[in-house]
């Protein structure tokens, strides 16, 4: 009897193995570099990694650490591409925190919630050290699970940290654009504005402007010719002035 026990517990047991809590295949860990740089006009850009401590908990199991994909973030997103002062990336805080939803019981199951907050931050930094510009980013994520073991609980730790960052990746450029927008290079340092063009010829390239002929100067009233002196003792008449009439006609 209890090797024919035995015998049909079997194909339970590897029903029970094969849908129970197995690890699960789970992706790489996601990547920056493949997305738009962000080019601050800085000389360098410095990225702090940040130490043990209550605003880096991480619960385990947790396939993915949000301290790490922050930091790699700012490594793989930031670039430098001036020539004076420079920036600094910092993780303020990064946290996966789980924490028991409800015990369960006979007929309930035990559940669990998620918590993921990561705060980031970039500051910019004069030649002298003092800080000129700064931005911040912030995310949260939660999410309550049924708790079905180790597999299932890494499983949504996984799920979580990804969308917290993907949360993040967009708010990061988001603010950085709209608080540090007189930092971000949009053309090659140092590029000098191309000169207004003040006239254009059809061909496209700016034409000289067209030299204008100076006014001609005003012309000097001519003289009326003389009259010819008359001899000496001829009366003089006006030439010219009355009609010539006909003869007088005598009765």
């Amino acid at each position: 009897m209890t090797s024919r026990r035995a015998a049909l517990l079997l194909p339970f047991l590897a029903a029970a193995c094969a849908s129970g809590d197995t690890t699960p295949p789970l992706q790489g860990p996601p990547r920056y570099d493949y997305l738009t740089p962000l080019r601050l006009n800085v000389l360098d850009i410095e990225v702090l990694e940040p130490g043990p401590g209550p605003a880096w908990r991480v619960d385990p199991p947790a396939p993915l650490s949000p301290v790490a994909l922050a930091v790699q973030m700012g490594r793989e997103r930031l670039v430098p591409v001036g020539t004076t002062g420079r920036a600094r990336f910092m993780v303020d805080s990064a946290t996966l925190i789980r924490e028991v939803a409800s015990a369960g019981g006979l007929f309930a199951q035990q559940t669990e919630r998620l918590t993921c907050v990561i705060h980031v931050r970039v500051e910019i930094l004069g030649g002298d050290g003092r800080r000129v510009g700064f931005t911040e980013a912030e995310v949260r994520r939660s999410a309550t699970l049924a708790d079905e073991g180790p597999a299932s609980r890494a499983r949504a730790a996984d799920q979580i940290v990804r969308q917290a960052m993907d949360d993040l990746n967009v708010e990061f450029e988001f603010q950085i654009r709209r608080n540090l927008r007189d930092w971000v290079m949009t053309g090659e340092p140092g590029a000098v504005s191309a000169t207004p063009i003040q006239q254009e010829s059809l061909g496209g390239s700016p034409a000289a402007p067209e030299a204008v002929a100076p006014a001609p100067a005003p012309a000097e009233p001519v003289a009326a010719p003389a009259m010819p002196a008359a001899p000496a003792g001829t009366p003089r008449f006006a030439p010219n002035l009355t009609p010539n009439l006909a003869p007088p006609v005598r009765p």
